[in-house]
């Protein structure tokens, strides 16, 4: 059990990386940090609606994988199972 402890630890390191990163492309709605980094300066050539839509998509889809992990290794924490 602890191999699949180290592997689910590792995945969840990734998956947090990635969401990060993933967060940070979505282009600003306007009003936030991310017209004071710059955001607003590039509002119109932003990406296009397909493309965020995708981008949202795939940002929806590692937040619930890290979710369940988390999830997942609360449990096995509690039972004693690692």
């Amino acid at each position: 059990m602890a191999i699949v402890k180290i592997i689910l630890e590792i995945i969840v390191v990734i998956a947090s990386i990635l969401l990060t990163l993933l967060i940070l492309m979505h282009k600003g709605k306007g009003g936030g940090l991310s017209d004071m980094f710059g955001g607003g300066l590039t509002a119109n050539a932003g990406t296009s609606g397909v493309a965020e839509k995708n981008l949202n998509r795939l940002t929806i889809i590692v937040a619930l994988i890290w979710v369940a992990i988390i999830i997942a290794l609360g449990l096995m924490a509690k039972y004693n199972l690692i």
